[in-house]
């Protein structure tokens, strides 16, 4: 049985890779992840290939031993899976609660190493890992500290873990955007901490995008001649610079 997992998948980038990945590979089943099974349920009939709703809050890691058992009993082939699944807070760190930031890292981190490391073991020559970093992957962000820091980590381990997998011809590819326009920021955004935003993009541009990208076996897909001159202006600008021009921006000392 060949499927797809997504994680994050009632909404946003989650919800749009579903419908990529759908057009884009045969498949047998999508194995969709998110906390909101009414979502999920929309879904079905939306695709051509079986849709299998998962309602798991992957920051509970129980829900990882229940992912284990269903592989171990389907035993399919992952064509692809995509990590989609995480959240941001915007604001002043020490400003926040514990339980937020925690579960930053928890999702956006935690969970995306445990779905590579239970799907590898079911994923072959030509199959595909597609974590989502962000924009904010390339440099420390304050007042998006932990989101940012936690995107980093994304990006190193999927560099990583894709010169591992290079042998077993497994790709792994980081997807870098900047803004989109998503239910994503009304998470994120609960105050005027941050008020610049320098350019907007959607989901699907940025998916269309990361299609292309994963066909040429790219390992870090970027939306836009904007973002990816950002990108390599911050690789040669000392840190604390890139932090001064940010937080000037938003208005912030």
């Amino acid at each position: 049985m060949n499927i797809a997992v997504i994680t994050g998948a009632s909404s946003g980038m989650g919800r749009e890779f579903v419908y990529a990945i759908d057009k884009e590979y045969v498949l047998d089943e999508l194995w969709v992840i998110a906390r909101r099974e009414d979502r999920l349920q929309e879904l079905q009939g939306t695709c051509r290939a079986k849709v299998r709703p998962l309602a798991w809050d992957l920051s509970d890691t129980a829900n990882f031993e229940v992912y284990k058992q269903l592989l171990e009993a389907e035993k399919p082939r992952i064509r692809i899976l995509v990590n989609a699944a995480g959240y941001g807070l915007f604001g002043t760190f020490e400003d926040m609660d514990l339980e937020g930031q925690l579960g930053i890292v928890d999702l956006n981190d935690k969970a995306l190493t445990a779905m590579c490391l239970l799907s590898l073991p079911y994923m072959e020559k030509g199959d595909s890992i597609v974590n989502l970093g962000s924009n904010s992957s390339w440099q420390p962000v304050p007042f998006l500290n932990v989101y940012a820091a936690s995107k980093a980590y994304v990006l190193s381990f999927s560099r990583g873990l894709g010169r591992e997998l290079k042998s077993r011809g497994v790709h792994v590819m980081c997807v870098c955007p900047g803004w989109i326009k998503t239910e994503f920021m009304d998470r994120a955004v609960h105050d005027d901490t941050i008020k610049y935003y320098d350019r907007w993009y959607t989901p699907q541009q940025v998916i269309e995008q990361a299609m292309k990208d994963l066909k040429k076996k790219k390992k870090v897909s970027i939306l836009g001649a904007p973002v990816r001159r950002q990108v390599r202006l911050v690789k040669f600008l000392p840190t604390d610079v890139v932090m001064d021009t940010w937080c000037k921006q938003q208005g912030k000392q």
